[in-house]
């Protein structure tokens, strides 16, 4: 994984097995990863190319370009043409933008409750991210953070 993906990573669930477990399911990947390492590992080899697809197919909002390029860093030419190769694996830059995407989003659903309102967050500016919407503080791991912070708030209730 690159440097910008580990410190994305590294701001988020620390070793808690079931949000590894919640990431795995959008990525439709069928391996079993017990810990921040092992997620480290597999993003350092390459995410196979099926992730991408299957969480694109599973995130509504990955549907638009715009909200695609936002989310995870990546064209739709890019992904246009990864797509003409599933086999192939994403770059190790690629599978750390694409995990970070979905640890964020499944922290998302698991405060929200439902993938829909997940998503309606990602997309509203929100007053606790300063007015900024969510989509757009993923371009950079110091906006990751404060992404999985303000969520860590919501979760327990603490709005300010």
């Amino acid at each position: 994984m690159s440097g910008f993906a580990e410190a994305q990573s590294a701001f988020t669930y620390g070793h808690d097995h079931q949000a590894t477990s919640e990431v795995l399911d959008l990525l439709g990947t069928p391996l079993s990863i017990t810990d921040q390492w092992a997620a480290h590992d597999l993003c350092a080899a390459g995410l196979p190319g099926t992730a991408l697809e299957h969480l694109v197919g599973s995130v509504g909002l990955l549907q638009t370009p715009e909200h695609f390029e936002a989310a995870l860093g990546m064209s739709i030419r890019t992904y246009q043409r990864r797509r003409e190769e599933p086999e192939k694996c994403l770059s190790p830059e690629q599978s750390g933008r694409v995990w970070v995407f979905a640890e964020i989003f499944a922290k998302a659903v698991s405060v929200f409750g439902l993938a829909e309102d997940a998503e309606t967050w990602m997309l509203q500016p929100a007053l606790g991210l300063d007015g900024r919407r969510p989509i757009d503080l993923l371009s950079s791991p110091a906006g990751v953070s404060l992404l999985a912070d303000f969520l860590g708030r919501l979760e327990y209730g603490v709005y300010t």
